[in-house]
């Protein structure tokens, strides 16, 4: 499910941009051009590939399990952070075709390589922010769904193309304040699984003593239920449990956090079965935060409204 939200967002945003200066270009005639448009296009995708395979080397090469926690832990609040910075501020400039046009018109009147570099940043800034939030999402659930992903990226081509090329009407500013508030969802779970992982570390870098503890059962939580089991209770339903299903010959639960639908649930809104205070309140926090952002985004009130045709006039 992440796999498909992010694709398709993030393909859709990069089709609506390849397709309005493919368009104004193609009113010009300006074939040179076209060529350079296309020539972007496979660059920032060769180079969004290459940061894929950086990254996620780097990731790799960290032996040390508390360090790799570390690891894990901070890049879920960079992703949140750059995804939250995304969806607010960068996404609303996306369907605004006159933006995107201007800039195409000036790179026209530029000699060289303006329309390569217009493209291949665009593009690129697409491609990482896909990249990042596709490693996050890996990282969160530990399952990657190539259906979900080349399914976005299929259909967001598809919907790219009806708009742009064959000139359908689709309300765009529905689809994205759809998408949004899932991703405001999904960033949430970012800090959520973050400040979990901060706890990893803390645990297997055996740094408890600093915050005055012997072992990390001490650890303060506001629920811890659903453990894995050597066996199943007498009075339980079997079909909820699946056995040895993260290698450590037990039964899990399916509302596990590892189990068969706790895992979409951790992927998605950054559920836990045994979360730390920590994590509770700012994964609250983070939904408090997202939620009236996308609120004041999308249905801002008359005083916000005013206040923005006052500047805007000024």
């Amino acid at each position: 499910m992440n796999e498909f939200i992010i694709t398709f967002r993030e393909c859709l945003e990069a089709c609506l941009i390849v397709g309005i200066i493919y368009t104004l270009l193609e009113k010009n005639n300006l074939r040179k051009e076209i060529k350079q448009l296309w020539i972007g296009v496979s660059s920032a995708i060769a180079a969004s590939l290459v940061v894929a395979i950086s990254l996620n080397s780097l990731k790799e090469s960290i032996g040390n399990a508390s360090i790799h926690a570390l690891f894990e832990g901070v890049s879920m609040y960079i992703t949140a952070i750059l995804l939250w910075y995304v969806i607010f501020w960068l996404s609303k400039h996306v369907s605004h075709k006159s933006g995107m046009e201007t800039k195409t018109k000036q790179a026209m009147t530029t000699a060289g390589l303006g329309i390569f570099f217009v493209v291949f940043f665009a593009i690129l800034r697409e491609g990482f922010e896909t990249v990042l939030f596709l490693m996050g999402s890996f990282s969160m659930t530990g399952t990657f769904s190539y259906l979900g992903f080349f399914g976005g990226m299929i259909i967001a081509i598809l919907i790219g193309y009806g708009i742009v090329i064959q000139g359908r009407k689709i309300n765009l500013k529905l689809f994205f304040q759809g998408t949004t508030f899932m991703l405001v969802l999904f960033a949430s779970g970012m800090v959520a699984y973050g400040t979990h992982e901060m706890e990893e570390f803390i645990v297997k870098g055996n740094h408890l003593e600093y915050l005055n503890l012997e072992s990390k059962s001490e650890i303060s939580r506001p629920w811890n239920i659903l453990k894995p089991l050597k066996e199943i209770p007498s009075n339980a339903n079997e079909n909820f449990y699946s056995f040895n299903l993260n290698g450590k010959n037990k039964y899990t639960h399916i509302l596990h956090d590892k189990g068969r639908i706790g895992v979409f649930l951790t992927g998605f809104f950054g559920y836990n079965s045994n979360p730390n205070w920590y994590e509770f309140i700012l994964w609250i926090a983070s939904l408090i935060f997202g939620i009236s952002m996308w609120r004041n985004f999308y249905f801002p009130n008359k005083k916000s409204v005013n206040k923005l045709k006052v500047q805007k006039s000024s």
